[in-house]
């Protein structure tokens, strides 16, 4: 396996596949920030691509200097980042493990075409079941996978964090907690290791005059699992809170911030865990997932976790993974 710097990998490129609600919003929300000076989309529906960059690149002069355009394969050999969003959209009657087997087909048209070009960068998986397709995609490419990750938890706990903030009238960025297990139905609030900028959870909770602990932090768990269908039911899609996430996982790659994320990656024996990607808290840096982080964990938590991992686990082999 090659490194990233011996393919000349352009660091101010990035590319993204999958030109729909999620791809078009994480492309806006990556041109507003400023971080890359090219951007490449690619779309199975090539005008569509072409008609996302134009819209996007019209914005460029309120912004900084940017090359944003339609493009191919050939064309995202040296990104630095693949951020892939293509994918059968979520129907409001569908769970995200609904989705696996279509959007498993779709990752078997496109991985492939990625390896053959021998990519050195960063695959950054998006489209749902996140989980599942993280798992696909670091099969079927061969990448070290470490350069293989998923979106994951990570706006799962951004809602967390904002609805505990609503709950103690705290800033958000001052809650420190994290969804784990799987982007979807059997995700877990890891209230153990909770806390407001070091305070345990309870306690500070009891400083602002809240005491039912048990009946607060499970309506806040069930508000932040079912906020995604509230969203799809009211406006068909979400893509602006994952484009956030997106902005946020590249930036912490391309800055190699070292920070701590719940993106989703495979786990080898971790938590009693083996042969499934899920989200943990993880360093994640340049070249993708150093390490992952380890939180306390309830007896509850660690087995509403393994139960997690054993049904993505069961979704795996009913496709073939």
């Amino acid at each position: 396996m090659k490194q990233m710097d011996s393919l000349q990998i352009n660091q101010q490129k990035i590319a993204i596949i999958g030109c729909g609600f999620v791809g078009a919003a994480c492309a806006f929300a990556l041109m507003q920030s400023g971080m890359f000076s090219e951007m490449v989309l690619l779309d199975v529906d090539k005008s569509r691509a072409e008609g996302e960059a134009m819209d996007i690149s019209h914005g460029v002069p309120f912004a900084k200097p940017a090359k944003i355009y339609a493009g191919d394969y050939d064309d995202i050999r040296d990104a630095a980042i693949i951020v892939i969003t293509a994918g059968a959209n979520q129907k409001p009657d569908e769970t995200r493990l609904d989705l696996v087997s279509k959007n498993v087909r779709i990752f078997q048209s496109i991985i492939p075409q990625i390896k053959a070009r021998d990519y050195g960068g960063i695959l950054l998986i998006v489209s749902n079941p996140v989980d599942i397709l993280t798992y696909v995609a670091a099969r079927l490419s061969g990448f070290t996978e470490n350069r293989v990750i998923g979106s994951g938890t990570v706006l799962d706990t951004a809602r967390l964090k904002r609805a505990v903030a609503e709950h103690l009238t705290v800033d958000s960025r001052s809650v420190h907690a994290f969804i784990i297990g799987e982007h979807g139905d059997s995700e877990i609030a890891a209230w153990s290791g909770a806390n407001i900028s070091g305070i345990p959870l309870s306690d500070f909770c009891e400083l602002r005059g809240h005491y039912e602990h048990e009946k607060n932090t499970a309506m806040i768990a069930e508000q932040v699992k079912n906020s995604a269908y509230e969203i799809i039911a009211k406006k068909q899609a979400t893509y602006f809170g994952i484009a956030m996430s997106v902005k946020r996982i590249c930036e912490v790659i391309l800055r190699d911030e070292k920070s701590i994320l719940p993106v989703s990656s495979l786990m080898y024996g971790e938590y009693g865990i083996s042969d499934v990607a899920l989200s943990m808290p993880a360093i994640v840096g340049k070249n993708g997932v150093e390490t992952k982080v380890p939180i306390p964990l309830s007896d509850d938590e660690l087995d509403r976790l393994q139960q997690s991992a054993s049904m993505l686990r069961d979704v795996l082999d009913e496709v073939g993974m």
